[in-house]
């Protein structure tokens, strides 16, 4: 009894030394196949360069869209045909271009958001024409309206930073070594000259990040000229704007819904209505204005030191063509163009100087006038509030989808999207002459010109200004009354020589 105790509990021992062996054998091929996965896994990040974006970052992600805003090619052309959008296969982020780096670049924006996004397209294409690394640019916070937005609360920093990583390195802060010498003072900072071309760049400022290895461009507002650069750095500024400037997916989010309530309804036009109370102090211009609101205009101008010009003669300026339309202009221009009067019209700009009392006439001919905190609730816009450049966003978003764009003054947006939307497939932008406006408007009002002849006169006289291909407008020597790069990139544009012509 006891042997054959004896014996069975051996025979237990065994089973169970086997048992244990399978288990260990299974735990082991387990371990093993883990272990071979992280190594591919690793292997992979390892040659991410050449690799990792056709493996790994061409999965849809919840960070990185599938296609980009617009399609381009690796010039910065536009790759779409008649106005239509090629869909484009997946994106992916380029290999990173390896070259000596001769310094670091720091740059800090000024103006509102369109200023700054010309100003950011000119420092990356600085940055890679002298192969230095560009810091993610600052944002203006100190100008009239007082945004405290960073780079990435109003644009995908990351895919900035990777969409371009073949042309140049950009990096969210200086290396922490660096930064400890730019808190020491140990760098260099001043404004480019204005409407420099690169040569200006390679013989004055490389040098510097030869002498200082950081350098700090502290102005940058037209600080790279519209003509006579090579074709390279006009399609890089281009690539920049149309594929490395996408702005943050709530701001694309919210867009796109106000864009999706608009087309729900029909056709829309978007106005951008430039009378607000800081344009008008800025340009002095008052027509329209009461005695009390004019010297409000002036006092806000003098408050304002930035702004050299003081003393304006508003009605010489308004002759001159240098005014923004007032609405009540405006709604007579719409009328005179034939724009069908149940067409929505969305308004792309902050308040309106004088309120309703000045908008009467415009929502009087154009009853279905709408703006982007009337067709969202007050919660999608709750932080937007008191961030104009975010809001300035959701306007330039729709204004890009719109089936007419008319700007009622050439400012930075007016021209930032005229271009856009010339890459886009020249969409119909309406391109108003308000010396020639003003002055019909003028013998209408008067009673010296008939309806007729008045409505006959702005349609001939706006037949060519309507975002067709066309060549910039050139003028040696006075850069700033040429037309602006960022207005029509045609270097850029899908088109034959043949088809430009002057406007």
């Amino acid at each position: 009894m006891g042997v054959k105790g004896a014996w069975l509990g051996g025979g237990n021992s065994k089973r169970s030394e086997k048992a244990r062996s399978k288990m260990m054998k299974v735990w082991i091929l387990r371990a093993s196949t883990t272990i071979l996965l992280w190594t591919c896994v690793v292997q992979l990040t390892a040659i991410g360069e050449t690799w990792g974006p056709r493996v790994l970052k061409g999965w849809p992600s919840c960070f990185t869209p599938s296609i980009p805003p617009f399609p381009v090619n690796s010039n910065g052309e536009s790759t779409e045909v008649g106005g239509a959008s090629v869909v484009a296969e997946k994106f992916v982020f380029p290999p990173k271009r390896v070259y000596k780096n001769n310094g670091y670049l720091m740059v800090s924006c000024n103006g509102g958001l369109n200023q700054m996004r010309g100003a950011i397209c000119d420092m990356v294409a600085i940055a890679r024409y002298l192969n230095v690394t560009l810091i993610v640019p600052e944002l203006d916070k100190t100008s009239f309206w007082a945004d405290p937005s960073e780079f990435q609360d109003i644009f995908d920093v990351d895919h900035f930073i990777n969409s371009l990583r073949d042309e140049v390195r950009i990096l969210k802060v200086l290396p922490p070594r660096l930064k400890r010498r730019v808190e020491l003072g140990m760098y260099h900072s001043m404004p480019p000259i204005s409407w420099s071309d690169i040569s200006y760049y390679h013989n004055q400022i490389l040098p510097l990040f030869h002498k200082y290895k950081v350098v700090h461009l502290n102005r940058t507002d037209a600080r790279l000229a519209n003509n006579g650069l090579p074709v390279e750095i006009q399609k890089l500024r281009c690539r920049v704007n149309y594929a490395g400037l996408r702005f943050t997916s709530q701001i694309e989010e919210l867009g796109r819904r106000v864009i999706k309530i608009l087309r729900a309804n029909g056709p829309f036009l978007v106005l951008h209505l430039r009378y607000e109370m800081d344009m008008l102090a800025f340009s002095g211009c008052t027509q329209g204005c009461s005695t009390e609101e004019a010297q409000e205009l002036t006092r806000m101008r003098y408050a304002y030191p930035w702004w050299k010009e003081k003393v304006i003669d508003s009605d010489a300026k308004r002759r001159d063509g240098l005014c923004p339309l007032t609405p009540e202009e405006t709604a007579l221009i719409l009328r005179a163009l034939d724009i069908d009067q149940s067409m929505q019209i969305y308004i792309a700009a902050g308040e309106i100087y004088g309120g309703s009392r000045r908008m009467a006439a415009l929502t009087a001919a154009f009853p279905n006038v709408v703006r982007k905190e009337v067709l969202l609730e007050a919660d999608d816009l709750r932080y937007f509030q008191n961030h104009s450049s975010q809001m300035a966003a959701l306007d330039y978003m729709v204004s890009l989808e719109s089936d007419i764009f008319v700007p009622t003054y050439d400012g930075n947006m007016a021209k930032v999207v005229e271009g856009h939307r010339r890459y886009l497939g020249y969409r119909k932008t309406i391109l108003l002459d308000r010396k020639l406006i003003v002055e019909l408007v003028d013998q209408y009002t008067n009673g010296t010109l008939g309806w007729d002849e008045f409505s006959s006169s702005i349609k001939a006289a706006h037949v060519s200004r309507m975002g067709s291909p066309s060549r910039r407008l050139v003028i040696p020597d006075r850069p700033k009354e040429e037309d602006y790069f960022y207005s029509n990139p045609y270097e850029c544009l899908p088109q034959s020589i043949h088809q430009l012509t002057s406007i």
